[in-house]
Formats: structure tokens, sequence, C-alpha cells
């Protein structure tokens, strides 16, 4: 599968297999939504797909794992809407006729720079997350409903928070012979590459795990909101 690397194949087995194990059939087709639109796009995007390797896959969907284990398809389903926001968002943005501006002060910046976001990306992402919300909500159990309104703002925040992580923090590292600059640390151009602003730790991968979790707390804050809700109205 060329989409993935071997390493990558395996963890995709594994996420995949966490998430059938804890909410089966339902579970694993979002899941799989997810997996084949970003990759379908990313193919489209770039002519040649992307191998994702394990610490991508599970960046991505680790936390739907985890949730899934615990067999909360709110949870699951909110992290996966960010996920498909976020990799929608960037695979849009490409085909963007204007260059990308930062998210945090509007500056404009070249291509491919963290935190950078153009108004086709954002629409791109918002109907990714769009997509998975409608699936999500026609797929719900009966006794756990969830509502697309809901989802599709925890699709929408977790690319926003994607972006405004990418901006704020990320590593940016550069090969001191010619200036190339990187976001994982562990490239090498002419000479091994030095940070130069940003995290060090806090890469492409980790910024797209913090999209997912905020996916999956807006669902969890919905829940406690209903919650209340409804205590605060009862005799």
């Amino acid at each position: 599968m060329t989409w993935l690397a071997p390493d990558g194949l395996v963890a995709a087995l594994g996420v995949g297999a966490a998430v059938w194990w804890g909410l089966g059939w339902r579970g694993a087709s979002v899941l799989l939504a997810f997996f084949l639109s970003g990759s379908v796009l990313t193919h489209l995007a770039t002519g040649r797909g992307a191998r994702r390797q394990a610490r991508q896959v599970l960046a991505n969907g680790g936390v739907a794992a985890v949730a899934a284990l615990l067999g909360d398809f709110a949870v699951v389903a909110g992290a996966l809407a960010a996920a498909t926001a976020d990799t929608w968002a960037t695979e849009f943005g490409t085909f963007s006729p204007t260059p990308p501006r930062l998210i945090t002060t509007g500056t404009r910046v070249s291509r491919g720079v963290s935190g950078g976001v153009t108004l086709l990306g954002s629409v791109g992402g918002a109907l990714g997350a769009l997509g998975m919300a409608v699936l999500s909500h026609a797929l719900a159990p009966a006794d756990g409903p969830v509502g697309v309104g809901t989802l599709l703002l925890a699709g929408v925040l977790g690319m926003l928070a994607d972006s405004a992580a990418g901006a704020l923090g990320q590593g940016v590292h550069e090969c001191s012979a010619c200036g190339a600059r990187f976001e994982r640390r562990d490239s090498v151009c002419h000479e091994p590459v030095r940070r130069v602003r940003g995290l060090s730790w806090l890469d492409n991968d980790v910024v797209n795990l913090i999209a997912t979790m905020v996916g999956a707390a807006v669902m969890l804050a919905a829940r406690g909101i209903g919650s209340a809700a409804r205590a605060g109205s009862g005799p």
C-alpha cells in the first residue's frame, strides 16, 4: 500500500483494530472515511500521495483509538472530524490562487509555512469536518446520538488549533550550509540542521495530535454542558 510506510501500516492496523474492537463497524466506517478521503486528497494535491509513517498515523488516529476502546463514539467522531478538517485544509490550500497568511498576524507567508492559512484551505477543511459530521451522525448508535453542528464545531476548532499551534510554537530548523528550512529536527540537508525558532519537540505530528485532542475535548465539553442543562431543567 503506497499510502503507508511499513511501520505506518502496522500502526494503521493497530488503530483500526482498536476502533473496531471498541465500536465495531460504526467506528471503523468513520475511521476509514477519514483515511481514504485524506489519502485521496493528498494524492491529488501532490501527484504521488504520502507514505505516512507510524508517528503520523498515531498523531491522527491515536486519540480516536483510545476513545474507541473506552466505547465513546462521540469523542472518536470529534477527534476524526478535526483530523479530517486539518488534512482537507492542507490539501485544498495547495490549490489556493492566493498565498497563505499567518493565522496569528495575517502576515503573508510562503506556502508550506506552519500556521499559514488560506480561504480555500479553510473552506475545504470545514467541508471535510461537515462530511465527517454528517456521516458520524448517521452512523451513531441509538443510545449515543451526536449532533452535526457540534461535530462541525469540533472539526473546525481542531483545525484552527492546529494552525495556531503551528504559528506560535512549531519548531523550525535550518541547514547552516544552504539556509534550507525544515520542520523536522531529524532532517539532514548538507549538514545537520539547527533550530532557529519554536520548540524542537513541537513538530507537525504533535501539532496534528493537538488538533485531534481539541476535537475530542469539544465533544466532551458539549456532553458536559448538555448534562448540566438537563439537570438544571429537571424537577
